[in-house]
């Protein structure tokens, strides 16, 4: 028995120093062993992956998420707005925020809504990642702003506030001037009755080397009442008998506005006649 135990110990004996012979494949070739190591995962306490599983990973990244640059605009969803923010999707990693002062022009956002936005800030603080729906108008802004002047387009704009000479209009997200002259047809006393409001408007004139942009509502108007002259003067017929308001009276005639259409009476016509006029 005891020959027995003695046989045993000694083949453990045998295996062990066995094991501590057999070089492994560091001591074997550490040039080959160095060279493969990953050293990213040995700093980062990553455990090996197996890089088939990586190309599925990276694959799976890059078909569901946009990898969006930081002066790159993009298009992102509403998915949520709270008293302060509006939560916006963009296809990334997550979700962006956006303050609701971005959206004073437009106080009917709501979810599902689709907005241009810029990445302003990758990660806050908090991890956040902040978006700027301001920036990405400002941007996007210029060439809707030549594409309306180009093509004659009517724009609305957010008359902020007055100033000399006229008043101040967000059109896109950028500052443009009204004069006092174009905002109607007729002369303004009350400018500060449309601060606050949201009106259509011509762009008018593009100044690109100073960036300033002048914007008409008066020209609406005249168009209209060109639009309405030509359909007026289209019915005239040659004896018809019209009813029409005096607007001015001159030595050599009256001038009789015919529902948009200024017409003209010499005084050859009431010779002899006994006539009263009442202007009004």
């Amino acid at each position: 028995m005891a020959e027995e135990t003695k046989n045993q110990e000694v083949q453990e004996s045998n295996s062990e120093v066995s094991n501590h012979a057999a070089p492994s494949a560091q001591q074997e070739n550490p040039e080959q062993f160095l060279k493969d190591f990953n050293w990213h995962n040995y700093e980062e306490g990553i455990d090996p992956v197996d890089d088939t599983k990586l190309e599925e990973f990276e694959k799976l990244v890059a078909e569901n998420f946009v990898d969006t640059l930081d002066d790159e605009v993009t298009t992102g969803r509403v998915i949520n707005i709270t008293d302060r923010d509006a939560i916006i999707d963009i296809n990334a990693k997550s979700e962006g925020v956006i303050s609701l002062n971005e959206f004073r022009y437009n106080p009917d956002l709501k979810v599902g809504d689709e907005v241009e936005v810029l990445i302003d800030v990758r990660e806050d603080a908090t991890g956040q990642l902040i978006l700027s729906h301001r920036k990405a108008r400002v941007i996007m802004a210029w060439d809707r702003v030549n594409k309306a002047h180009d093509e004659a387009l009517i724009v609305n704009g957010f008359v902020k506030c007055r100033t000399k000479g006229g008043m101040i209009v967000d059109v896109f997200g950028i500052e443009a001037f009204l004069p006092g002259s174009q905002i109607d047809v007729k002369p303004i006393r009350d400018y500060d009755a449309y601060v606050g409001k949201t009106m259509e408007f011509k762009v008018v004139k593009i100044n690109h080397e100073f960036k300033n942009v002048v914007v008409s509502h008066k020209a609406l108007i005249e168009a209209d009442i060109e639009e309405q002259k030509k359909e007026i003067i289209g019915q005239l017929e040659k004896g018809q008998v019209l009813e029409g308001t005096v607007k001015n009276i001159t030595s050599y005639g009256v001038f009789v506005d015919l529902g948009g259409v200024d017409g003209l009476c010499t005084l050859q016509i009431f010779l002899g006649l006994e006539l009263t006029i009442q202007t009004k």
